[in-house]
């Protein structure tokens, strides 16, 4: 057996990472605790940073911090054990959780996460595409969605110009006046593959009236076009209002999973 590796990747180095996770994405819903998408996303970050781990030459996982998350997806036969072995050199105190990768000793978080998958149909919405010009609108969008966000024009253009920035698909929707009021981000893994939500949100001041749904099937549809065989989101079971909207617009549950957690610890709300 070829010894286990781990490499750390700096955002531009990504591609070995983010063709892996293509590869290992099934076609119905993403498995383990990263899809090509949640690399993309955080990409945006000037600090962010990834790791790669390989048997010899072929990567058998992929993984990054989440805050005091470790978030991980193995490769299929991946040997479960070494890899935990290796990443509890980076589950140091306070990086207490890890999402993918079971860790001996560790206990299942209570808090569980619902994942949903939404099959090809036919779709009509508002939603625009959104680039280089009308990037500050879907920032604002964010920002006033997600108390707290750290989005910003500049991390958008950092995002799109990082190696998963073919991967993105985003639209937002304005109101009748103009107003940006609803985006969504959506990430493809390949023909066959299935697409990721991340991150979708409505202005508060805009919300009931059906933006962010345009906003969701149109991402959906997009991805639908360029050859996902299905597209998933991934959101807390106690963001009961967020599972009933995707149901809503025509999400099915597929499964829950929870985080492995470090005795003793509760997780905190990240920003977004």
């Amino acid at each position: 057996m070829s010894a286990l590796t781990r490499h750390r990747l700096t955002p531009e180095k990504t591609g070995p990472a983010l063709r892996a996770l293509s590869e290992w994405t099934p076609p119905d819903a993403p498995s383990g605790g990263l899809h090509p998408g949640d690399v993309g996303w955080q990409l945006r970050l000037e600090d962010a940073e990834f790791f790669l781990w390989t048997e010899g030459t072929a990567p058998a996982a992929v993984g990054f911090l989440d805050g005091p998350v470790l978030r991980v997806t193995t490769a299929p036969g991946a040997d479960l054990g070494a890899l935990a072995a290796d990443a509890d050199e980076l589950l140091v105190a306070g990086n207490d959780w890890c999402d993918g990768l079971p860790v001996p000793g560790w206990e299942r978080e209570k808090e569980s996460w619902v994942v949903l998958s939404w099959a090809p149909r036919p779709v009509s919405s508002r939603a625009e595409p959104v680039d280089a010009a009308n990037a500050p609108d879907r920032v604002l969008v964010q920002r006033a969605a997600f108390a707290g966000s750290t989005f910003t024009v500049e991390r958008w253009h950092r995002m799109k110009r990082s190696p998963a920035g073919e991967l993105a698909v985003e639209a937002l929707v304005r109101t009748p006046a103009g107003e940006p009021a609803a985006a969504a981000t959506g990430w493809f893994a390949g023909v066959g593959r299935c697409g990721l939500l991340e991150p979708v949100g409505t202005d508060p001041d805009h919300r009931g009236h059906g933006y962010g749904r345009d906003a969701v099937l149109s991402v959906c549809a997009a991805l639908v076009e360029r050859g996902a065989s299905a597209v998933a989101v991934v959101t807390p079971a106690s963001n009961e209002a967020g599972v009933a909207f995707y149901r809503a617009v025509g999400f099915t549950v597929v499964r829950e999973n929870r985080d492995w957690v470090r005795a003793g610890r509760v997780l905190q709300e990240s920003t977004t």
